[in-house]
């Protein structure tokens, strides 16, 4: 007699809890942070733009050169990228995968509107759309050099100035700019409570922590083109 073919294996805890509202929540917290984290390095580097070319230049040289000579050259940088590749990649499918759900959730439109939210928080999702449009495009712009058309490979300065000497490169930048300060505005609350780090003793300072957090970005990243603007930078 053959062995009947189990059909009711039950799915793993991985995809348990990636299944659920709270594990997408709890990744787009994770994923979150990580991209703040490596936001606050990334300002932090930026600034070094106003110490002139010969020090933005080198810094822009020991990035591809970390690790060595234990690492390979660019072996570190890419290993960034990677993760900050899959945590953007986690953040986006969570975000939209949990806003499919609340829609079906609510397939009939409210008889009463609700309280509106704030700007932030209204905005999140084309927030979201802004920053993935603009990743690909700084991408092009100071990493492949694609869009760049004065650009000058191993140059990082230079091509920082080529930029935000056009007025879409800024344009593009300073918008982007914001949309991130919304976000990290909200999205940073958000994380601390789905992770179990809010309570309502806690929002205030959480709630001020995360105006700290999004003005001193906003304000680190806009400066470099406000740099460059302003002559400055040159």
């Amino acid at each position: 007699m053959a062995l009947a073919t189990r059909t009711d294996r039950r799915p793993s805890t991985t995809r348990t809890l990636w299944d659920s509202t709270v594990g997408k929540k709890a990744v787009m917290a994770v994923s979150g942070l990580i991209m703040l984290g490596y936001l606050v390095v990334h300002m932090m580097g930026n600034l070094k733009i106003f110490f002139g070319p010969q020090e933005f230049n080198a810094y822009g040289h020991w990035l591809r050169h970390i690790g060595e000579p234990f690492l390979h050259s660019h072996w570190a940088l890419w290993a960034v990228r990677v993760i900050l590749l899959a945590a953007v990649a986690a953040h986006a499918v969570s975000a939209y995968q949990l806003s499919r759900r609340d829609v079906k959730a609510r397939p009939v439109a409210y008889a009463h509107k609700r309280r509106r939210a704030g700007y932030a928080t209204r905005t999140m999702r084309w927030g979201g759309v802004i920053l993935g449009l603009f990743i690909v495009w700084h991408i092009l712009d100071l990493t492949t050099l694609t869009v760049n058309e004065r650009a000058w490979a191993g140059h990082p300065y230079e091509n920082v100035l080529a930029t935000f000497s056009t007025w879409y490169g800024n344009t593009l930048y300073i918008t982007a700019m914001a949309a991130l300060g919304l976000h990290i505005r909200h999205g940073f609350r958000s994380a601390a409570h789905t992770l179990g780090a809010g309570s309502a003793r806690r929002d205030r300072a959480l709630k001020a922590l995360a105006n700290t957090l999004a003005l001193l970005l906003f304000a680190g990243f806009v400066s470099v083109p406000v740099g460059v603007m302003t002559g400055v930078v040159k």
